[in-house]
């Protein structure tokens, strides 16, 4: 037994001390690979320069486009990916519902709309920022959501935990709906065709405007969400018998569910804040991560937080790239490839 046992114990080390190489070595790849082409080497030297002082000799130019533009668009990616996946994990986790998303719930929804009225409507008449603003909507979003899914389920508990969720997803679906209309009736009535223009560009997913004051922000509710997930692992991993079942092996399923899902509207309000709505990473990758790894989250949590980042930044280098001259919006690239990964799986998993 100790011969077979040992290899187990030790998986999970080797990936923890690989996920960090996997990570930068991703960031690297997102520097490195744009719409202009840049020596290797210039990157590298760049790098140095800017950490170490190193002096090499690299033009001013091309130091601006590796240190101030493509570094932290590349490393605010990689956070959203794995803010994005990780509350695709809580939320499926906490509903049992393997649909269940930001996108469903209308976080996302409710965090641009959020956004767009402070940005486009001047609510709050410039003392409140963009990222306030979209975090202030999805919470309300979120709100809404548990009001109407409480209303629908008559205040379902106990036995009824499962028709309490399954109105929980319904009623994110008209939730997400409401916002989006909301958002579309704001652009309309307070926006120019130029504002209107950038603000749909944004609302599909955007990282052309990020810079490092961006950075801290992102990489701070990403940590702490993986933090707060692999704090609360067990009891996620105890959602897997039902809210029943988690209440009979002594977790506080009230208390759990709701300062989990406050922490997801949290940080996709951020997120969303700085890179628009971005769709199918919260539904594909926790799905592609239990198949890898299983569905224990002291595993799945870190796996698709690593994931998450690594989709994300390959789909921002794809977005530059795929079109000469011109940079699609990434959430357009996470559909097409999220879309038929989806597919994939679903049909995998029903085969089974």
């Amino acid at each position: 037994m100790t011969v077979v046992a040992a290899p187990l114990r030790t998986a999970p080390r080797r990936g923890l001390l690989l996920a960090p190489v996997v990570l930068a070595l991703t960031i690297l790849a997102g520097t490195a690979i744009g719409e202009t082409r840049l020596p290797f080497i210039t990157v590298l030297q760049t790098l140095a320069n800017q950490l170490w002082e190193a002096g090499y000799p690299v033009d001013r130019i091309d130091a601006g486009i590796i240190w101030s533009y493509r570094l932290p668009r590349a490393i605010v990616a990689a956070c959203c990916g794995a803010g994005l996946a990780l509350t695709g994990v809580v939320l499926q986790a906490l509903l049992r519902n393997p649909l269940a998303d930001p996108y469903l719930m209308g976080l996302s929804a409710g965090a641009s709309t959020g956004a767009v009225l402070v940005t486009v409507a001047g609510v709050g008449g410039g003392a409140v920022s963009m990222s306030l603003g979209a975090l202030g909507g999805a919470l309300l979003a979120f709100g809404c959501v548990v009001v109407l899914a409480h209303a629908v389920s008559g205040g379902a508990g106990g036995g009824r935990a499962t028709q309490a969720a399954a109105a929980i997803i319904l009623a994110g679906i008209a939730g997400s709906q409401m916002f989006n209309a909301l958002t579309a009736f704001v652009i309309a009535r307070s926006a120019n065709a130029e504002q209107a223009r950038g603000i749909m560009f944004w609302l599909m997913g955007n990282l052309s405007g990020v810079r490092w004051e961006d950075v801290a922000s992102c990489s701070l509710v990403s940590i702490a969400g993986v933090g707060l997930c692999i704090w609360h692992r067990r009891g996620l991993d105890a959602f897997s018998f039902g809210a029943d079942g988690a209440a009979s092996l002594g977790i506080n399923v009230p208390a759990l569910r709701g300062s989990l899902i406050t922490a997801t509207a949290i940080m996709v309000g951020v997120l969303v804040s700085k890179v628009g709505a971005i769709g199918f990473v919260g539904l594909v990758v926790p799905h592609a991560m239990r198949f890898l790894v299983g569905a224990r989250h002291d595993r799945l949590v870190p796996a698709s937080a690593l994931a998450g980042a690594v989709f994300l930044v390959a789909a921002d280098v794809i977005s530059r790239v795929i079109v000469p001259g011109q940079v699609l919006p990434i959430g357009v690239v996470t559909a097409l490839v999220g879309a038929p990964a989806f597919a994939l799986i679903l049909v995998r998993g029903a085969r089974r």
